[in-house]
């Protein structure tokens, strides 16, 4: 033992994010002595850096239907046991000022740093105790149901040990794949992992037709594999973003048919019908400007739908035109990867875990919590939710 680590506590847990200091305060609170190990110079930076510093930290619609998992009932448990309103308590308690900005999403007025904050100085109040700059070396398990740890700031022993450690995304912040190699190496299987809510790339001739559009945004509906986003879609230099298409990664693969509706909440055979009869001499690519960004506008008509007047359409040239609009289709060829990600899809198989407690079904006491599981939220602060959710219902149980 060295640098003021305890030669034994109750609980450690490993990762100081969001769902791990959850968990220190809930497991605290009940009277266990927790230390709280990461490896990072700080705690919570994907806290700090969500929501464009203001942390979108839960979301008033939350429910297993908003998660994507192996066993969409996994989740269930956990959810239904601390809900939004419950996090909502904590963050009114402290007076964090938040405000709703669309879709049942919550974000800090002022800044994140309150959420990280608060979330500390409701571990110090439960004693459970933080350490950055540490880094695990070595996790044995023997017969007396007892875990020991080896750390660069020394070694030490506890009885119940809670992953927390996230996913693969933004390796730039920290992130490995440590969790996944402490499932394995207990017996656990762990489901192929891919970035989630991320950014799509374009290649060839698909982005050479928009990459010249950078900045251009839309609202549009991203419809892929039997789900659909209705949300902003911006073009960027190397292929597309914004929350629709956020949204739809996560359902997306190579080679997946992916379809943007460009005017939705429209009847668009309608409203072109209504148009041609209104202003017949106006060109397709003029009256596409009036509801869309001009630019947007002009290139599908360059690449997509031949502009000319209106009244030379004939009924059947109009419908194809509607279909267009309504399911354009948009070729991806990749994502941006974990590097931009703001989640990981796959992780620990959920059957090897308790949905009550998240504890293994193989090693007693071993626990996993959080991103580094196979449920993976939307965007808008499911994320957080199921990281409070998960974190508190460990704590509770270590």
């Amino acid at each position: 033992m060295s640098a003021g680590l305890p030669p034994s506590v109750d609980v450690v847990v490993i990762g100081a994010g969001a769902a791990g200091l959850m968990c220190a305060i809930a497991a605290g609170a009940r009277g266990r002595r927790v230390l709280v190990l990461d490896h990072a110079n700080k705690v919570g930076k994907k806290i700090l850096m969500s929501g464009g510093g203001r942390c979108n930290f839960t979301n008033t619609g939350t429910s297993p239907a908003n998660f994507i998992s192996a066993n969409p009932h996994f989740c269930k448990s956990a959810l239904a046991r601390y809900t939004p309103a419950d996090f909502i308590a904590m963050v009114d308690a402290h007076r964090i000022a938040w405000h709703e900005k669309e879709l049942g999403q919550l974000f800090c007025d002022e800044s994140s740093k309150l959420i990280v904050r608060m979330l500390l100085d409701e571990a110090a109040a439960v004693q459970a105790q933080v350490r950055t700059h540490c880094t695990v070396e070595e996790i044995v398990h023997d017969g007396d149901r007892r875990f020991r740890l080896r750390t660069t700031l020394g070694t030490l022993e506890c009885e119940s040990l809670v992953v927390a450690t996230g996913g693969l995304s933004i390796p730039s912040m920290g992130a490995t794949g440590f969790g996944y190699e402490i499932a394995r190496r207990f017996g656990h299987a762990v489901l192929a992992t891919r970035a989630g809510l991320v950014p799509l790339t374009l290649s060839g001739k698909h982005l050479e037709r928009l990459q010249d559009l950078a900045g251009v945004s839309l609202e549009v509906d991203a419809r892929c594999n039997g789900m659909a986003f209705r949300n902003r879609m911006l073009v960027t230099h190397r292929g597309v973003s914004g929350p629709a298409i956020l949204q739809i990664s996560s359902y997306w693969q190579p080679g997946d048919d992916l379809r943007l509706d460009l005017l939705p909440d429209r009847d668009i055979l309608d409203w072109l019908s209504s148009r041609q009869r209104e202003r017949p001499d106006a060109e397709l690519r003029s009256v596409l400007a009036d509801v869309l960004p001009r630019r947007f506008a002009q290139r599908l008509c360059e690449v997509w739908l031949p502009s000319r007047p209106l009244k030379q359409y004939g009924p059947g040239q109009l419908r194809e035109v509607a279909a267009l609009l309504q399911a354009w289709p948009l070729v991806a060829s990749g994502t941006e990867g974990y590097r931009t990600a703001e989640v990981t899809l796959g992780g620990v198989d959920t059957d090897g875990l308790s949905s009550a407690t998240m504890m293994s079904k193989h090693v007693p006491g071993l626990f996993f919590i959080g991103e580094v599981v196979d449920v993976t939220g939307w965007l808008g602060g499911y994320n957080f939710q199921w990281a409070w959710a998960s974190g508190r219902a460990a704590g509770q149980a270590c």
